[in-house]
Order: structure tokens, then C-alpha cells, then sequence
């Protein structure tokens, strides 16, 4: 079932979260274990997350360097699969545009498509942890209405491979939104009406990036709907649980924390600190969103479902 159906049915606030493929080497079972202890919290779908190629230079002799491509973790096509056989949930994979070309892309819904995956979150993604700034493959998609556009062609039956016959998809398309701007943005408004051009061009629902001030939310929430962005936008959460989160958080995500809670991470020496004033700043997080209406709490584990499970418990 699409997410959009699953938001229009739900009688109250649902719940979700997005998981990480396990590094090269790990069994499904470990994605399995992250999974498990949020089920009872019924979940409608579940996202799975995809990371491009990093590069690695191999000393081969006489001051020669071979840079050489490689994928850390495996992909989301079969994770989805083996998601929807044990949990008879939505798989939610996550598409980017870093690494692929546009065939490839294709290649890959249709792969989607044949599972019975109907849903699929389209990003632009970060850059290779070696560059800079995000350059795309060539032959690839550069931006994320790229993907929405070439979606919404599949979905038309309009396909690259034109000399084979191929029945038209049926993706429901998500796409991301910032409360406190993409940090490459010049500043929201722009960033906003990038996002409504996704939209229009048909991405049907929206997922912010985490913050951690509903007032952001609820500002960006109002902002969308002034400039005519209608569509379901769901909060994205993350528990802060690491003293390297107090730093980390704000710089790579461009976000801020509220006073009230810096004040209360100040106080901590220990993880455990920490831990303890993320679960209780989530609950309460949670808690607002929810009796503000919010369509969807999407929570990101990074594959870990302890602190979301404690949180989840107090707001479910």
C-alpha cells in the first residue's frame, strides 16, 4: 500500500522509522534485530536507507596510487524484500541520485516494481566522503526532482528501454524537506520553493530532516501550506544519545538545538547523560507533534531501536 493511503486511513497519529543497511559481512539478522523490538508499535512501513560508493586508493608500486570504488553496505533492493516477506509491512527504499545513471535508476525500479514495491523516497544524497561537493555521475541525475521527474515518466509507462514493451509503474513518490533550510540553500524561501517544484512535480508526501524545535516545524508546516505545498509532511526524529551528538548534530545537519535542551545536554558528562536527556526530550517532542496533528512520527534508529523503543513506549 502506498504511504500516502496509509496516512489518509489512520484514525491517529502513525509510527515509522528508518533503519541502515548492516555493513558488507552482516546477516539480514541484524537488520532483523532492529526491527523486531519496534513492531509492536505496528508501524505501516518501513524506510531503508542507501549509501553510495566511497573511494580508496591502493598503493600499487613505484609511488602509484589505483583509486578504486567501493560500496560499504549492500543495497536496498533485497533488504526490501526480505522486510516485506517477514513483516508483511511497506518497504519505503530510498533512491538517490549520487553514484547512478539514469538507466541504472531505472534498472532498479523496475526491480522495485516486480517485488511489489510501490513506495520510494527520492533524494539527491550527500557527497562522496572524499569530495567536497556532491558531483553526480554522468548519465545520472543531479537533483531530486530528477528522480521525481523520471519516476513520474515510469509511472506514465514512458521508459528509457523503449523498444520493450513495459507496463507503467505505480510508485508513490516522498522527497525530503527542511524546517531549518538544506544547508546549501540560500535561505528557506528558496529552499521551500525548490521543494514545491518537487511537488508539483509529483512527489506526494514529504519527510522533513530531523530538528529537535517543534516551533521549526510548525513554522515550516505553515510556510508550506501558505505557498500552496499541500501534501502530507511528516516530522522526522532522531534521539540524541552521544556526547558526540552535542556537535556533531548541529554542524553536519545544519541544525539547531532550543535552549532549553543545550542547557540540559550542558549538564552531561557521560553517554549515558546524554542518553537519558534525548528520551526525554524525544517523549516530549513526540508527545506535541502528536497532539498537533502530525500525520506520521518517523523516527531514524541508525539501526537502533533501544532509546526510539523507550520513546516510542511513552507516546504509542
Amino acid at each position: 500500500m502506498k504511504v500516502v493511503d496509509h496516512l489518509s486511513n489512520a484514525k491517529s497519529t502513525l509510527f515509522s522509522f528508518e533503519i541502515l543497511p548492516p555493513l558488507k559481512g552482516k546477516s539480514i539478522q541484524s537488520i532483523y534485530d532492529g526491527i523486531d523490538p519496534l513492531m509492536e508499535f505496528k508501524p505501516k512501513y518501513v524506510n531503508v536507507t542507501y549509501h553510495r560508493e566511497e573511494y580508496i586508493y591502493k598503493d600499487k608500486g613505484n609511488g602509484l596510487l589505483e583509486k578504486v570504488s567501493i560500496r560499504k553496505r549492500p543495497g536496498t533492493v533485497g533488504i526490501c524484500a526480505a522486510i516485506m516477506n517477514k513483516y508483511h509491512i511497506d518497504a519505503v527504499p530510498h533512491l538517490i541520485c549520487g553514484g547512478f545513471t539514469k538507466e541504472e535508476t531505472e534498472n532498479a525500479l523496475i526491480d522495485l516494481q516486480f517485488l511489489g514495491v510501490d513506495n520510494v523516497l527520492a533524494l539527491r544524497g550527500d557527497p562522496v566522503k572524499t569530495e567536497a561537493s556532491f558531483t553526480s555521475k554522468e548519465g545520472g541525475s543531479a537533483y531530486a526532482i530528477e528522480l521525481v521527474e523520471q519516476l513520474m515518466e515510469l509511472n506514465s509507462g514512458q521508459y528509457m528501454m523503449d523498444d520493450v514493451a513495459l507496463e507503467p509503474t505505480n510508485f508513490c513518490v516522498g522527497v525530503a524537506g527542511y524546517p531549518e533550510k538544506h544547508f546549501e540553500s540560500m535561505n528557506l524561501a528558496t529552499d521551500m520553493q525548490h521543494l514545491k517544484e518537487k511537488v508539483d512535480a509529483g512527489a506526494e508526501y514529504i519527510v522533513t530532516q530531523m530538528f529537535f524545535d517543534n516551533e521549526k516545524y510548525f513554522t515550516f508546516l505553515k510556510k508550506c501550506r501558505e505557498i500552496g505545498i499541500n501534501c502530507p509532511i511528516i516530522p522526522g526524529l532522531k534521539p540524541i544519545t552521544t556526547l558526540k551528538h552535542i556537535t556533531f548534530l548541529p554542524k553536519f545537519f545544519n541544525i539547531d538545538f532550543p535552549e532549553a535542551l543545550s542547557k540540559e545536554l550542558l549538564k552531561c558528562k557521560t553517554n549515558a547523560d546524554v542518553k537519558q536527556v534525548g528520551i526525554e526530550w524525544g517523549i516530549e517532542q513526540s508527545k506535541e507533534l502528536r497532539d498537533n496533528g502530525a500525520p506520521c512520527l518517523h523516527y531514524y534508529t541508525m539501526g537502533k531501536s533501544e532509546v526510539v523503543k523507550k520513546i516510542a513506549n511513552e507516546v504509542f
